[in-house]
């Protein structure tokens, strides 16, 4: 099998994996990294979030609409420009994002448990290194 189509069925199993309690807590695809940047950069702007997610300004806008209409962000107008907005998280934001990251932990023990830290710790290097060569950006 080419690596690619080892690459695309690894990447569909997580995705479905992850994909399962989503809806129990409020979250759909797309929002947990978002979320995940919110948290850690408040008064973040769209542009900010797009750029780190590499994903288009227009779907963030979309993300981000769904986000504070379930109340797990708010945004609010910048003094010196009123058209852009700054994005913080609620705490019903945080609390998604917290079951969100537990989900994911206990995959990612499950995925790795016949792994050797060691062969983790070069497998998650190998994805920085992909990630490098497709983008040209450090994966973080």
């Amino acid at each position: 099998m080419p690596l690619y189509l080892s690459m695309f069925k690894t990447f569909h199993a997580l995705r479905n994996k992850t994909r399962v309690n989503m809806a129990e807590w409020g979250l759909s695809p797309g929002q947990p990294k978002v979320l995940r940047y919110i948290l850690h950069h408040p008064g973040c702007m769209l542009k900010e979030i797009a750029l780190s997610n590499d994903v288009e300004s227009a779907t963030v806008s979309k993300i981000v609409n769904d986000l504070e209409i379930q109340e797990m962000i708010k945004k609010e107008a910048v003094k010196q420009n009123r058209r852009a907005m700054q994005i913080t998280i609620t705490d019903l934001g945080r609390e998604a994002i917290e079951k969100w990251d537990i989900h994911c932990l206990e995959i990612e023990k499950e995925a790795f448990s016949d792994f050797s830290d060691e062969e983790k710790q070069q497998f998650q290097e190998s994805l920085g290194r992909i990630y490098h060569n497709l983008t040209g950006k450090v994966l973080k």
